[in-house]
């Protein structure tokens, strides 16, 4: 497929910045992007990465407009000489919130739109020609609303390609997406790739799909772009990776803990098992007595049990209506108990029903038939607003708790609503606790996803509340983010006595969880341990999830017990290692 020039994106001494900003969100950025590449913008949140790749198909600055210096130049093309409509047939663009973009009805409707409104007279035959491709067709009448998260993304991804563009632009692949929509997608985006010669730029803050999809990555942290390295080169900057808040592939990092300091490191899993299974040999290794088996006491085993629950659902069905088919059951006859000091991750794939069983803990649906009963109180004859005086649910897309036009105001406001005293004093320890302090005058809804995902958490636990419902916590987090989250979450305080996490984030679910429910088609399929589900291979395939790759490393390695943590999997290796390297067994690898 013929393409319009050997260099498809110029950034040349880049700045911009908001109207109303204090400083420059990109400052002079330079950037060069060969045709036919596939490369991953990673940074830290708030670090420029989305605002400088929306200069690419002139939504900044014809969209957003502000103060924009420098050039960025697509092919032969200056964008700021051409318009949003000319430049996307020669860059298509796929948002992180893809739902946002999706503007049309039906799936047939959305993917011509393009195609249609630049008057262009196969529209048809361009339309169906892509589903095909996506394998869309059957869905093509279907409304959008009616579709998976998974089939959005396709949908989103059909729509940016429908005018065949030369480069395609994809925020966050896997950011909304099941692991195995989000390994999909990837395997999209490297056909795309490598079958058309496109050129592909994703922004990512997962760096094993990096390591295992990408050419090339190019590192944004204050605005410009530090550098842009071959994957292998810039995966095994750890230090500086880890400094501007990029998470290295977990492989990466056990490497480091085992070897010490190297000029490279695998970093992909296949990687890695070559670089550690000579050095594991005939070793026997074992689980070094971990206990895979961990029982979980009854009322009937323990009367203080039945005071001790938190949240109960006895045998509830819901469903929601659809146009099509009529009403759909979403759960069908779900119990379970959730007790209190519980640290719960609901996992499974796209559509099990893990938001659904959030909002009816929050209250904020009723069950078509049963009860749900938190902290004592059947939710179905209370209002929301009275369950939200111990109850927090902190939403998917953090946008939607945004009310007012600061940070700051959005957290006092949920505290005046409830009367609290000393509101601004607690503003304040929040806005430090969670270090928003610089963001607190700027509006929640024009702030990257990622630093939306950390306000909307401080909104949630500046009430104090007893129960803590988050809906993917950890989406489009940076390295320190990610982990702020999870020490917000333990260092929440004494008021806080359980914590329901649903996430497609099974490291956090390996480090952070006492229990874990798998949700598949609206019932819990398993009930565990993050241990016992996550040594599950079968089980995790069924749900459509992968474990973490510390985990797979520990399995292709022999081990009868996966690791859960990098500092878990290096802390077995290392004696291996310290024995190899005494008896003379290791080579210098």
């Amino acid at each position: 497929m013929t393409r319009h020039s050997s260099t498809a994106i110029t950034v040349e001494d880049l700045a911009f910045r908001y109207p109303g900003g204090d400083e420059r969100v990109v400052d002079a950025a330079d950037l060069r992007i060969d045709s036919g590449e596939f490369v991953a913008v990673v940074g830290g949140n708030g670090s420029g990465k989305t605002t400088l790749c929306k200069t690419f198909n002139g939504i900044v600055p014809h969209f957003f407009e502000g103060e924009f210096e420098g050039t960025v130049t697509v092919g032969d093309v200056d964008t700021r000489e051409a318009s949003v409509a000319e430049l996307s047939k020669r860059v298509g663009y796929v948002f992180q919130d893809f739902d946002n973009q999706l503007v049309c009805p039906t799936v047939f409707e959305e993917v011509a739109f393009a195609p249609l409104n630049h008057g262009l007279e196969d529209y048809r035959e361009r339309t169906y020609r892509i589903l095909s491709r996506f394998d869309l067709e059957d869905v093509a009448d279907r409304f959008i609303w009616e579709l998976s998260g998974g089939q959005k993304h396709l949908v989103a991804l059909a729509a940016a390609l429908v005018l065949d563009p030369d480069v395609l632009v994809v925020d966050e692949p896997a950011a909304q997406l099941d692991p195995a929509n989000a390994r999909e997608a990837y395997e999209q985006l490297a056909r795309l790739n490598e079958e058309d010669g496109r050129t592909v730029v994703v922004i990512e803050h997962h760096t094993e799909f990096v390591a295992e999809y990408c050419d090339s990555m190019a590192l944004v942290a204050d605005g410009r772009v530090q550098w842009k390295e071959p994957v292998v080169d810039a995966l095994s900057n750890l230090e500086e990776l880890r400094e501007r808040g990029v998470h290295p592939p977990q492989v990466t990092q056990v490497a480091a803990d085992v070897f010490g300091d190297r000029e490279r490191y695998p970093v992909s899993l296949r990687d890695g098992v070559a670089a550690f299974e000579s050095l594991v040999g005939d070793v026997d290794i074992d689980a070094d007595g971990v206990d895979e088996t961990e029982e979980r006491p009854t009322a009937d085993d323990d009367p203080d049990v039945a005071d001790r629950a938190s949240i109960v659902v006895d045998d509830v069905t819901h469903s929601y209506e659809s146009l099509r088919s009529g009403r759909t059951d979403v759960l069908d006859g779900l119990s379970l108990r959730i007790e209190r000091g519980d640290r719960v991750a609901l996992v499974g794939p796209n559509g099990a029903g893990k938001s659904t069983l959030m909002s009816l803990f929050a209250g904020l649906e009723k069950p078509r038939s049963g009860t749900v009963t938190v902290d004592g109180v059947k939710t179905n004859g209370t209002l929301p607003e009275t369950l939200a005086e111990d109850v927090v649910y902190v939403r998917q897309n953090p946008e939607e708790m945004f009310v007012a036009d600061t940070v700051r105001d959005d957290i006092a406001y949920y505290l005046r609503e409830r009367d609290r005293e000393g509101v601004e004093e607690r503003v304040d320890e929040v806005l430090s606790f969670l270090d928003l302090t610089a963001l607190q005058d700027r509006d929640g809804r024009l702030l990257s996803v990622g630093q939306q995902r950390r306000v909307s958490l401080a909104i949630g636990l500046a009430t104090e509340p007893s129960i803590v419902l988050l809906d993917e916590p950890t989406g489009s987090l940076d390295l320190g983010s990610r982990s702020e989250v999870k020490r917000t979450i333990d260092r929440a305080g004494d008021r806080v006595e359980t914590v329901v996490i649903a996430t497609h984030d099974l490291e956090l679910i390996a480090e952070w969880a006492n229990r874990v429910l798998v949700l598949e088609d609206g019932a819990v399929v398993a009930d565990g341990s993050s241990r016992s589900i996550l040594a599950d291979g079968e089980l995790l395939a069924r749900a459509s999830l992968r474990p973490p790759q510390v985990a797979r490393l520990s399995d292709e390695l022999g081990f009868r017990s996966p690791a859960l943590s990098v500092g878990e999997l290096a802390d077995r290796l290392a004696p291996i290692a310290d024995a190899t390297v005494a008896t003379g067994r290791r080579e210098d690898r």
